[in-house]
């Protein structure tokens, strides 16, 4: 096939920034070039030395003077609930049973979760995003429209289908053996095919019987090396109620351990209100705990402890994530900047190379997919971002004045969205361009 080249500024991290100057964290290229052949990087550095290496009929794209990144990296997403954004409620229960739940039930139709499945996608590769840990709905036909689309993008995906089988209305409630079969049926149809990764689903206990949680857990069991993604610690209501039903239980986290739930590919959305022994069983577990600043926000959740669980003895793995569509954006710069502002309310700081090592890397590796995506390294598949700081007006204007890349990183961050996304690269081809 032919070999692809693109010349621009380049950055991708090595590990996580300890501070604001540590430049050893990343690697930053002020000419560099990207070569790229059958979806995979096959070279990366200095312009003149990876042109060298290039054919004579490479197709060179010239980005600068834009910055060129790994694509970004959602690690917690409603497909269903693109609907759903911008609904106001008071809190996360009334949020559910008034907008969220009666959305969801629409995608029992096939035609409709294929459709939105399309603008899902659309809106994904706009705002730069390359690969993202969905919800579907309870449906199979959901998961199907969901991960036929990624297939046909050629994008590295990763979902599930809800596993939910009370409180909730009829038309969202599967049962324990419904839940399993389906789940079962949906990794043998779909899980390995092109770049799509299944993830087992329980919604969250409150949704689930303790016989669901056994079929949940059973799943788990057969299937080790796939991911788990549920919600945790979002809403003290939610709390409350998840011990009611499991009175058994320590805390909220350990209904979850008692079936055998917690490890290093279960992604916890949300976990803002963790006692300390919850957090070092998520420690000593790998467990991930999935930061959504824009939804918290929204729904008056709470403010995630990001800094305080990183530095603990016991450090907890973190993600971050827009939560469509209790998130109020689907972009993961928005998204960096509440996070900011959270980190702010809470006497902590977040730089921005933070921001972006959370963004690419960091979320590469809260999915044990950092081999594969997040980094601009050699053999890495080609999902990448060309980025603009100047995108708008208000961003030129004060582009006059940066001096450094951390400065430009944080006004892309502060002021920047979809407009400032010049183009989105997935599997190598551009595909913001084509939408």
């Amino acid at each position: 096939m032919t070999h692809t080249l693109l010349r621009g500024r380049l950055l991708t991290f090595l590990r996580a920034p300890q501070e604001l100057g540590d430049t050893g964290s990343y690697l930053y290229e002020s000419d560099g070039g990207l070569l790229i052949k059958d979806g995979l990087i096959v070279a990366c550095g200095a312009y003149d030395k990876v042109s060298a290496k290039a054919p004579a009929d490479v197709v060179a794209v010239d980005h600068r003077p834009h910055l060129i990144m790994p694509g970004f990296i959602d690690t917690h997403v409603h497909f269903p609930q693109m609907q759903v954004i911008a609904s106001y409620a008071a809190n996360l229960l009334e949020w559910l049973n008034t907008y969220t739940f009666p959305e969801e039930c629409r995608f029992v139709e096939s035609a409709h979760a294929a459709r939105i499945a399309t603008h899902f996608y659309d809106e994904l590769v706009r705002h730069g995003t390359t690969t993202a840990v969905a919800y579907c709905s309870v449906h199979k036909a959901s998961a199907d429209a969901f991960f036929a689309e990624a297939l046909r993008r050629k994008m590295r995906m990763v979902g599930g289908k809800v596993m939910m089988d009370r409180n909730a209305p009829q038309g969202l409630l599967d049962t324990p053996q419904m839940g399993y079969d389906e789940t079962r049926q949906i990794i043998a149809e779909w899980h390995g095919k092109g770049r799509c990764h299944v993830a087992i689903t329980p919604r969250f206990a409150i949704t689930s019987t303790p016989a669901q949680m056994e079929a949940t857990q059973a799943l788990a069991r057969e299937f080790p090396d796939l991911h788990i993604q549920t919600h945790l610690s979002e809403n003290h209501d939610e709390i409350k109620f998840t011990c009611e039903l499991y009175p058994e239980a320590i805390d909220y986290t350990d209904v979850y351990a008692r079936y055998g739930l917690l490890g290093d590919r279960t992604l916890f959305g949300h976990c803002i209100h963790l006692s300390d022994r919850e957090a070092d069983a998520m420690s000593e577990t790998g467990s991930v705990a999935v930061h959504c600043p824009t939804s918290n926000l929204f729904l008056g959740s709470g403010l995630f402890p990001l800094k305080a669980l990183a530095r603990r003895e016991k450090s907890v793995r973190i993600g971050v994530a827009t939560d469509i569509g209790g998130g109020s954006s689907y972009s993961m710069l928005r998204t960096m900047d509440e996070a900011y502002k959270i980190q702010q309310l809470l006497g902590e700081r977040l730089n921005p190379l933070e921001s972006y090592y959370h963004m690419t890397l960091g979320n590469a590796r809260s999915l044990s997919l950092d081999d594969r995506i997040g980094t601009l390294d050699v053999g890495s598949d080609a999902d990448i971002v060309v980025l603009n700081a100047a995108a708008t007006p208000a961003m030129a204007l004060k582009m006059e004045v940066v001096k450094t890349l951390p400065e430009e990183l944080f006004l892309l961050q502060t002021m920047g969205d979809d407009r400032a996304i010049v183009e989105t690269y997935v599997s190598g081809v551009a595909a913001k361009s084509t939408i």
